[in-house]
């Protein structure tokens, strides 16, 4: 594969629901232009792209992959993405190196929640997308219904370049609208780079579209709408600019169809991304940040300064670490000294691989707009930004999905534990939608994913990978436990067995503390009862007391203690006899203090489609949750509710799946309620049970 320039190179994510035929749609692409001698199939371990055992296993793409496609002298540099919403940090990742988005969708459901999430994705971010509805060679299928329910859903800018003509209802063929000829993929015109006429019943529906076109041209330049609204017709040449102009700004996104197994419309595919798709030089310009904070403008051009971001990293026990990076400007030379904007750290480029599904091929330079890999790069993570030393710039980070779904994850056995934490923190740098938090209250190590597929995955990598067999289950909530009277606890500690003896004995004042969460202890000792150098002794043993409360062992919060009165010996006293006291003391007191559970409330924000709103707002009721406001936006409601975190443990999974995948959330701490009689008696006999 030869350089190519950015005025060559596009970068096109492939982006829409899972098992739309995305891979497929590139597999073809591969075999057509003859990068592949075969045509790879995920399901059978054949695929070029998807060839990791667990997408083999799971027949889904897991993971993004770079397939560079040359195609009439120019490079289409396409990201295949996962459609399952577990593995939404790779999408997001592949997104965003993308320039452009081509949605694949399916003929028979060409309205899935992915494709919905797909369009929405690519309007947010104005980036230039086609439409390629997929398997029209299956049965019960038809080209005008699924591009009708695309037009209703998602406005007028959808509209259909390329019509298949159906015989028998076999696609044979189709119709460019624009040129206003066909091309033959069967029969006796087959294979023919020579146009043939439209067919006769055909000419209606090709006018219509027609229309369509010259009407969305017309909106995007002055001089072409005076020519419509006085009737004339377009040429082909301006309807060719106009249509570049308007995919270029989001006004027209085209839509074309086909079958990537029977490699029904690939050519046309590829054709029409070249004709319409900008290339990465077109982009112009594009802002990056100095370690100061002072906003650059950067020309996406060779002769810029350098800047290349890193928008994967895989973690290889044996390769070592691998950096896929988008070059933003500049040239990337290999045997050459960078530094990390990001750290101020330098790095060594040894290699440059171009990445081809599971096949790399060594490379002396990359040019900018290009996608590349680098590998063993030692101060290098996901999101920075590799630049010529003196010359610190960074790019704007790619945002991530914060992981919700939470699991406490325990080793099988002790050879196990002593791999965990190695792998752990290898999957955390690889993988920026996955988190792990050592939470020393409830002594559990909890990961935090998308969804329990994503987890499936990263324990199926622990185990392969590094070794490391675990088990899940759901994590502890950190519940608390207070006081609701005031009362006075009595301790007195007396030991005599030879010798020296033991005797301390304290009289403490508990009472309610609502504002401060800590214990508060204080003293009011008259007359030395108490000696001055057993208080720390009396105040350690009731701040223990406290790490464990009476009820379940959960902590004990927002209570003032105040040491009142005691007895001590002048020989047998001791701060360990005092601090003995102290704790029965907390004893006594417990029993008439009428100590009760507190549960963490969590601020929930759910951004869901209105049409869900009623569900997920009666979920959330179920949930114990009280909603707080509504707000809507572009066709989304924004709930705010506060809701139990106990409640919450597998909330992403279960928005999912009442929200077809369109719903999201995200949750923070607010504060700690009392827990309702009813849950607080199962969970204090849970707790009696474990011990």
């Amino acid at each position: 594969m030869r350089d190519y320039l950015s005025s060559e190179v596009r970068n096109v994510s492939v982006i829409g629901h899972s098992g739309a035929g995305k891979t497929s749609v590139l597999e073809a692409m591969l075999y057509y232009t003859k990068a592949t001698d075969r045509f790879g199939k995920t399901s059978d371990g054949s695929s070029m792209i998807d060839f990791d055992a667990e997408e083999i296993k799971r027949g889904i793409s897991v993971y993004s992959s770079i397939v560079p496609i040359e195609w009439e002298d120019c490079k289409i540099n396409f990201i295949d993405t996962p459609g399952y919403l577990d593995f939404v940090g790779e999408k997001q990742a592949g997104f965003a190196v993308g320039d452009s988005c081509l949605i694949v969708a399916n003929a028979k459901d060409v309205l899935e929640s992915g494709t919905k999430l797909a369009f929405k994705q690519a309007r947010e971010a104005k980036k230039p997308t086609i439409f390629f509805i997929n398997k029209l060679d299956e049965e019960n299928t038809s080209f005008n219904d699924a591009y009708t329910l695309l037009h209703e859903e998602f406005g007028k800018s959808i509209i259909p370049f390329e019509v298949p003509i159906v015989e028998n209802g076999e696609v044979v063929g189709s119709v460019n609208i624009i040129k206003n000829k066909a091309w033959y993929y069967k029969g006796e015109h087959a294979g023919s780079d020579t146009p043939q006429p439209v067919p006769e019943d055909m000419k209606d529906e090709i006018s219509m579209y027609k229309d369509q076109i010259a009407e969305a041209v017309a909106m995007g330049d002055d001089d072409l709408m005076e020519k419509f609204f006085s009737g004339e017709e377009f040429s082909d040449a301006e309807l060719t600019k106009g249509v570049r102009i308007g995919v270029r700004n989001g006004e027209i996104c085209p839509v074309f169809s086909g079958s990537a197994i029977q490699s029904i419309g690939i050519q046309r595919l590829m054709d029409l991304i070249i004709s319409y798709f900008p290339t990465y030089s077109e982009k112009g310009m594009y802002t990056a940040t100095t370690p100061n904070g002072v906003k650059v403008e950067l020309l996406t051009s060779e002769t810029e300064t350098l800047t290349a971001q890193v928008f994967k990293t895989i973690v290889d026990p044996f390769v070592g670490r691998i950096s896929y990076l988008k070059v933003l400007s500049g040239v990337l030379n290999s045997d050459s000294t960078l530094v990390n904007a990001n750290n101020g750290k330098p790095e060594k480029i040894s290699s440059i691989y171009i990445i081809k599904g599971k096949h790399q091929t060594a490379a002396g330079k990359l040019f900018t707009g290009d996608i590349g890999a680098l590998v063993k790069l030692q101060n290098t993570k996901t999101n920075d930004t590799l630049c010529e030393k003196g010359k610190l710039l960074m790019a704007d980070p790619i945002a991530f999905d914060e992981p919700m779904f939470g699991q406490a994850i325990f080793p099988k056995t002790k050879n196990d534990e002593d791999k965990l934490s190695n792998g752990l923190a290898r999957l955390v740098e690889e993988d920026p939608t996955f988190k792990v938090i050592n939470n020393t209250e409830t002594k559990e190590t909890v990961v935090y994913g998308i969804g329990d597929q994503h987890l499936d995955v990263i324990l199926n990598k622990l185990k392969n990978k590094y070794k490391a067999e675990v088990t899940l289950a759901d994590p502890k909530v950190m519940y608390r436990e207070t006081i609701t009277k005031s009362a006075t606890g009595e301790g007195r500690h007396k030991k005599q067995s030879g010798g020296h003896g033991q005797f301390g004995h304290v009289f403490v004042d508990f009472a309610p503390n609502p504002d401060v969460e800590e214990m508060e202890f204080d003293e009011k000792v008259f007359g030395g009862a108490v000696p001055k150098q057993y208080f720390p002794a009396v105040e350690n043993g009731l701040r223990e007391c406290c790490e464990e409360g009476s009820l379940a062992g959960y902590k004990m919060v927002n209570i003032k203690t105040t040491l009142t009165d005691g007895k001590y010996h002048d020989v047998d006293s001791s701060e360990m006899a005092f601090k003995l006291a102290a704790r029965l003391a907390f004893k006594d007191a417990m029993t008439k203090c009428h100590p009760i559970l507190l549960e963490p409330i969590m601020n929930v924000v759910v951004t869901v489609p209105d049409e869900y709103t009623g569900t997920v707002i009666g979920d959330l009721n179920k949930r114990r949750g009280a909603i707080m406001g509504m707000t809507p936006e572009d066709g989304d409601q924004i709930i705010e509710a506060q809701v139990p975190m106990a409640e919450m443990a597998r909330y992403s999974i279960e928005l999912r799946s009442m929200t077809q995948g369109l719903g999201k959330y995200t949750m923070e701490m607010d504060r700690y309620d009392p827990v309702p009689e009813p849950q607080a008696t199962r969970i204090v006999q849970a707790s009696k049970k474990e011990d």
